[in-house]
């Protein structure tokens, strides 16, 4: 609604946007940033020059639309339809690098979302910049580690880090709001009575659409940003198991492993392009090829796999170490992105220097996708990878082929990056097939990133950057349109004594046989971290587990074709289906895998017993199929049988599964 120089945009009984004289909608201004890169991890600071309230000084009607002009400074065509709001922005005043705008809000409104975020997931009260970057070590500066970390590697991180941040939520008033910008942005949800949105440009458009429901708003969501394929049909035949240091370690764990009686869907071995040892523990050498001495003769080895009806999974990132001959290659083409001055520009990975392989030049992202991925990935017979590091972007004196600053390019970096092993397998024909898995993401890697993976946590229980992290960062990115998403089983970074033990392992894969895909990690310090194959106490009850989640194949299936088809996601917070339970919104380490099963993960040592909270209706204990109705309860959760109910109206679906691990 428009009169004289007011503006507001209300859905469901809530006013989104408002302009009055007193109280204005956008502000724009002038700002000069300070960034410094380490290791991934970014130090920003922001000196704001200038920020001035905008009058709203010109309202014209266009065919039910309207066209505002704000002081002659920014122009804002409005586009209105049924449900949805398009705010188009024209930059009148080229001056401009800072942009402000507020939406109404209230004390008790709930906000979802802004990408995979792993600390909270109602974000209000907080605030949130979005630019993808290290999630950081700990991510709790009250912590040891994370004060380590940051005197020690720049590295600590803190709350709102994330390899996935995307400039999108969604609000318990019932709609979405989207900026269709990648510079860099904070959300900020401290007020009570509104929410301000900055941004370090003029954004191209801002996007609100209304829903009925959470089940309507992101379907609504995944559809403007596209929706995440289907899985493969091999990926629930058992654990993919992480394993590495050449073929006669791997291929005899992994035989070591079938004889246990777990169940194996894929091998998958990052050190195929070989190995580096550094003070932080065993890297890669990041040239991707296969390694001839430590993996002679792969490609007979990755056949031989197949005929058991097993996978093989590599690594690969957009980065090339400068001491390998995909670098040479790579730079004698002129792929690599300089310096301003022409100069080569190399990135510090610890300890190793690599060439940003500009995905911006389509001569280099082409040579990338098929002289690297297709050539030396999928033509030996891969059937998928981790398709690391899409944050790393720097962006200090480098040019790019784009034209475009790497502070624009930062946040998009991880869209081309899955744009680029997409179109890879799709070109190859392998849609389906193959599967990689990312870490890091942005607004339009749905529809490129086929599995999230929830990063490189620490060893522990810690709240903020251990096994209950992972579900918040599962539920967050779920809200936002990714929802099929895992983690390394046991966790990844050991680091100032901080190991991993056989009961984090086992809790961390009790959650994991709950969510869509299974598979382990070494750690970046293999040798003084628990491995599930040296306990054989361990490895039977790991098998049992496994087994579990393969008996659950076809529901899962049918919770990855659901977010296929409508992006609904596989792991759902409880308020998704409960929308009235104030309690419900409240739970940040449960979900609903699919409707009708509730995982209440242990996410704590030394315990036999656990709370939790279920909604309305009555569930069934999987493991002892007692009955429960709504309200918070204390269930038994001894080691290997964490807390799971099922709806007795689906009992079907899970008896089979409590009646063979029983």
């Amino acid at each position: 609604m428009v009169v004289n120089s007011e503006f507001s945009l209300s859905h469901n009984g809530h006013i989104i946007l408002e302009h009055t004289d007193d109280s204005p909608m956008l502000f724009a201004g002038v700002g000069e940033e300070t960034v410094e890169m380490y290791r991934g991890n970014f130090d920003i600071a922001d000196y704001l020059i200038e920020r001035n309230r905008l009058k709203l000084t010109q309202i014209v009607e266009e065919n039910g639309n309207y066209r505002l002009n704000f002081d002659d400074q920014i122009e804002v065509y409005v586009t209105v339809t049924y449900d949805k709001v398009t705010l188009d922005f024209t930059q009148i005043n080229m001056a401009l690098n800072r942009f402000f705008i507020r939406l109404n809000s209230t004390a008790d409104e709930k906000i979802f979302g802004l990408g995979e975020q792993m600390s909270y997931l109602n974000l209000k009260g907080r605030n949130f910049p979005i630019f993808t970057s290290e999630p950081g070590v700990g991510r709790d500066k009250s912590t040891y580690i994370t004060w380590r970390s940051d005197v020690e590697n720049k590295a600590g991180g803190d709350y709102y880090n994330t390899n996935f941040p995307q400039p999108t939520y969604v609000s318990s008033n019932m709609y979405f709001l989207h900026v269709d910008s990648t510079a860099y942005a904070d959300f900020n949800f401290k007020n009570d009575a509104f929410t301000e949105v900055a941004v370090w440009e003029v954004p191209k458009q801002i996007v609100i659409q209304g829903g009925s429901s959470y089940l309507d708003l992101v379907e609504k969501l995944t559809a403007y940003l596209g929706r995440q394929p289907e899985l493969p049909d091999w990926i629930y035949n058992g654990v993919i198991l992480g394993l590495q240091g050449g073929t006669d370690r791997t291929f005899g764990l992994l035989d070591k492993t079938i004889e246990h009686g777990i169940k194996v869907a894929a091998v998958w071995a990052q050190d195929w392009c070989g190995k580096r040892v550094t003070s932080f523990g065993k890297r890669l050498q990041w040239n991707w090829q296969y390694h001839k001495e430590m993996y002679p003769e792969l490609p007979k080895k990755i056949a031989e796999l197949h005929k058991q009806n097993i996978k093989f999974l590599g690594y690969v990132n957009p980065y090339l170490v400068n001491d390998g001959p995909l670098y040479k290659e790579g730079k004698d083409k002129g792929y690599f992105a300089t310096k301003h001055d022409g100069s080569e520009y190399l990135v510090d990975f610890g300890e190793f220097d690599c060439g940003v392989v500009d995905l911006t030049n389509p001569a280099a992202y082409a040579w990338f996708k098929d002289d690297v991925i297709k050539k030396y990935s999928i033509d030996i017979g891969m059937d998928g990878w981790m398709a690391d590091f899409g944050e790393y972007l720097p962006t200090d004196d480098i040019k790019l082929y784009s034209g475009k600053s790497a502070m624009i390019e930062h946040n998009h970096w991880p869209v081309l990056w899955a744009k680029c092993n997409y179109d890879a397998v799709a070109e190859a024909k392998k849609t389906g097939e193959i599967v990689y898995f990312m870490r890091a993401g942005g607004a339009g890697s749905q529809k490129y990133c086929p599995l999230l993976w929830a990063g490189d946590q620490s060893v522990d229980f810690s709240i903020h950057d251990g096994l209950a992290s992972t579900v918040v960062a599962a539920l967050s990115a779920g809200m936002t349109g990714c929802g099929i998403s895992h983690s390394d089983i046991g966790g990844y970074t050991s680091l100032f004594e901080n190991t991993r033990d056989k009961e984090l392992f086992l809790r961390w894969a009790e959650m994991a046989a709950f969510t869509p895909v299974m598979r382990t990690h070494e750690g970046n310090r293999p040798e003084t971290n628990f491995q599930y194959y040296d306990d054989e106490d361990c490895m039977a009850r790991f098998a049992r587990l496994v087994d579990v989640h393969v008996m659950l194949k076809d529901y899962i299936k049918a919770a990855v074709s659901e977010n296929a088809q409508k992006g609904i996601p596989v792991q759902r917070p409880l308020f998704m289906h409960y929308p009235d339970d104030e309690v419900a919104y409240e739970q940040q380490f449960s979900y609903l895998l699919g409707e009708d099963l509730l995982v209440a993960p242990v996410y704590e040592s030394n315990r036999s017993d656990w709370k939790v909270y279920l909604p309305k209706g009555q569930w069934v204990h999987l493991w002892t199929e007692k009955e429960y109705t709504q309200g918070y309860h204390t269930v038994a959760a001894e080691l290997g049988y964490p807390p799971v109910f099922y709806k007795k109206e689906s009992a079907a679906i899970f008896k089979a599964i409590k009646y063979e691990v029983k």
